[in-house]
């Protein structure tokens, strides 16, 4: 059988792909990098490294770009063939991200670590350092984890709830100043209409998820499925008996944590405390 030749001279890297369709519609618009940043609200940087294809960004990024350029699905598509890319992230979590993507409501434990959605750029930065990344890695993925906060930001965007361990207030980062910012930032996001921030003391004892950050996340089809990591691996759960033993671990330890009014107080009291 003759070999195949490529159609185009477009690259069939997805990646590489991606990087050059959301270069080519912003020439072919005629507008610079900083006129659509303006334009979209994204950060100029942001949209110049995935052009150059040194970040994927995220679905948020892929959609507001679609819509900018009236080319519908187009650009989320080849966003979702970039991150099904085997070169790119573990099967398990290229398919968490695409349901992320896709989730109606997300509801969040955090035993070590506050979720990405809700890190600040420093303590992103401070935390991938500490697990090993440097140099031009490191800048990616905090550039990748500050696009995935615009999962919570939208018009239509889900319903997100988070109970928060005292154990990660109480970790605070080596740049007291960053820290302050970051609890800044928890306070702020809890005033959006769609975000439920929660804090579990330690003084409310063991529970059934005391070493085990998770995330579950429900479709528009009623399904919901769980994420499950610890600091070096992570696991999608979507068997239901399993998903369900999850959730019930989770709404009892949600009886444990304090009332959203009360988790704002705690928080600004540590941040007065930290000052």
């Amino acid at each position: 059988m003759p070999q195949r030749r490529a159609v185009t001279s477009r690259s069939q890297e997805p990646r590489q792909r991606f990087a050059e369709e959301v270069r080519r519609l912003r020439e072919r618009s005629g507008a610079s990098l900083r006129q659509l940043a303006e334009q979209l609200g994204w950060d100029c940087s942001t949209l110049g490294k995935l052009e150059r294809g040194q970040s994927l960004g995220s679905p948020e990024i892929a959609r507001a770009l679609d819509d900018y350029y009236g080319t519908p699905g187009l650009l989320l598509a080849l966003w979702e063939l970039a991150v099904a890319d085997p070169t790119q992230f573990k099967e398990r979590y290229r398919r968490y991200m695409v349901l992320e993507a896709e989730a109606v409501s997300l509801w969040h434990y955090a035993v070590s670590n506050l979720p990405g959605v809700l890190q600040t750029p420093e303590y992103a930065s401070e935390l991938l350092a500490a697990g090993g990344l440097t140099g031009d890695e490191l800048e990616a993925q905090v550039e990748a984890r500050m696009g995935r906060r615009g999962l919570l930001l939208g018009e239509n965007a889900p319903q997100f709830r988070s109970i928060i361990s005292e154990a990660v207030l109480g970790t605070p980062l080596s740049d007291s100043e960053e820290w302050h910012a970051q609890l800044r930032h928890l306070l702020d996001t809890a005033r959006r209409a769609n975000i439920t921030i929660q804090v579990l003391q330690l003084s409310a004892g063991l529970h059934g998820l005391s070493n085990t950050n998770t995330m579950f996340l429900r479709s528009a089809a009623g399904q919901t499925v769980a994420w499950i990591e610890t600091g070096y691996s992570g696991e999608l759960v979507q068997d239901a008996a399993d998903v369900e033993q999850l959730q019930l671990r989770y709404d009892l330890m949600r009886d444990l944590a304090l009332s959203p009014s009360a988790s704002r107080t705690f928080i600004e009291r540590m941040l007065k405390e930290a000052s």
